[in-house]
């Protein structure tokens, strides 16, 4: 058979659209994404990590650099760099990084809060020790929680079926335009991924630990599960759930104020509390050590207990 040179189709023919977006995002986003080498008291360990300021701050996994104060970086164009542990937030699983030497330009941040189930997302990390590597799918489900330390999670975990293998985790979700939406962070079975987002809440996580290199978060010390309520309950507060305290810790803020086994916690200062997560996203930084009224069911009332949350150690 004999080809015709003329139809012979060039590089960008040859491309269709899905291909010529994933090859997009890996031209923009792969520079920026480093391979990490991290020796740790059990040995070394490896992951991925993106530079996501041009100052030299880097993102990763806080699982990847658990336990470590230094890891060497190494970008795809060979550029090597010795970053320093700047902070690490095990209950969000991110941690920050700051080179000591130049590296590439920083990846740009998007907002998973407007990502789409269906959406084309893009992993770019180091599994296996395979620098560079990429792989490509879409948001199977968003509003996945990860649990983490201490019986808190991770909210909004975005859910991909991009693989994800060992060593990806701290690598870059990024959608079709190649900003920068999710940290992968975990396998939770066969096609099953899943990354921290980069949102609101977790901008902000990455800003305190660039500048203090902690998270402060407040607690009450109450251990709960979420409990549907009686019909005429959720009528009076307007929801159909609510967070049953089983266990009260002795000492805590919870127990100070009052709070009981078998209270049903429906209103923390007004906002309605449905589940252990609602309550969790209250307790930041700016309600330790302030006043707060939390309104529970007891004995078929609404009782309105005052609590003053303290920091979590």
């Amino acid at each position: 058979m004999v080809v015709d040179p003329a139809h012979i189709p060039d590089d960008a023919e040859a491309l269709d659209a899905y291909s010529r977006a994933v090859v997009a995002v890996a031209d923009a986003v792969l520079p920026s994404v480093a391979s990490l080498a991290v020796m740790l008291p059990r040995g070394a360990g490896a992951g991925s990590a993106s530079v996501v300021t041009a100052d030299g701050f880097m993102l990763t996994s806080a699982h990847v650099v658990a336990g470590a104060e230094v890891a060497d970086a190494t970008f795809a164009d060979g550029t090597h760099a010795r970053a320093d542990v700047v902070g690490r937030d095990p209950l969000s699983d991110l941690a920050v990084l700051h080179a000591r030497a130049d590296v590439p330009p920083p990846v740009e941040l998007g907002d998973a809060a407007r990502l789409r189930v269906g959406q084309l997302v893009v992993a770019l990390g180091n599994p296996l020790g395979l620098a560079g590597s990429v792989t490509a799918g879409i948001v199977s489900a968003l509003g996945r929680s990860l649990p983490t330390g201490n019986g808190r999670v991770v909210d909004e975990v975005i859910q991909t079926d991009a693989a994800l293998n060992p060593g990806n985790s701290g690598g870059v979700l990024a959608d079709s335009t190649g900003r920068m939406v999710g940290v992968n962070t975990a396998v939770a079975g066969i096609g099953v991924g899943l990354a921290v987002p980069i949102n609101a809440t977790t901008r902000g996580i990455v800003t305190q630990l660039m500048t203090t290199g902690r998270v402060r978060r407040a607690f009450l010390g109450i251990v709960g599960a979420q409990v549907p309520l009686a019909p005429p309950v959720a009528a009076k507060v307007g929801a159909r759930t609510g967070l049953q305290v089983a266990d009260v810790t002795t000492g805590s803020p919870a127990a100070e104020a009052g709070l009981r086994r078998g209270d049903v916690v429906v209103e923390l200062d007004g906002r309605r509390v449905a589940s252990v997560t609602a309550l969790q996203k209250a307790m930041v930084e700016d309600a330790i050590g302030r006043r707060a009224e939390v309104t529970v069911w007891r004995n078929g009332a609404l009782v309105d207990v005052v609590v003053y949350p303290r920091e979590l150690a």
